[in-house]
């Protein structure tokens, strides 16, 4: 039970403090740096803008893929194991999802443009990818214990 409470404050508190950022940038916020930017971009597609061909759709296959891995997070028990960084995961695909649904693309803002000129990304973004690292980390060099006697 306390993992699950974990796993929904992070999921909750990363899915606010994206949408908060994010509608900065769609208010207006401009910021212009040596190296980074902070401007508002919708991203139609998925990472650097693939599969933007995809169109309307694309929102509702995200919809169901972050649908699918909290049935199987769920379902297999991840929860007590990676509680913080799957909520990490999940409020940010939730933000970037919820985006979709209301701007018709996500809104990206941190524009990179230091050597390349096409990374453009945001805090839920940071999010999942911290998620990742995290669960790979704890995956790899603390395994579970097996119960064999």
């Amino acid at each position: 039970m306390r993992s699950f409470f974990i796993f929904l404050l992070v999921a909750i508190g990363t899915f606010i403090i994206d949408q908060n950022i994010k509608t900065l940038f769609v208010e207006g916020y401009y910021r212009a740096g040596a190296c980074i930017d902070l401007e508002l971009h919708y991203n139609k597609g998925v990472a650097f803008s693939m599969f933007a061909f995809i169109g309307p759709y694309l929102k509702w296959i995200q919809a169901l893929l972050v649908a699918g891995i909290l049935y199987v997070v769920l379902k297999e028990g991840y929860i007590k194991r990676y509680a913080f960084p799957i909520g990490l995961l999940l409020g940010g695909a939730l933000g970037n999802v919820y985006d979709r649904f209301v701007h018709e693309g996500v809104v990206d803002y941190v524009a990179w443009h230091c050597g390349f000129n096409y990374a453009v990304f945001n805090f839920a973004d940071v999010a999942i990818d911290i998620a990742i690292a995290w669960i790979i980390l704890v995956a790899y060099f603390f395994p579970e214990k097996s119960e064999e006697k």
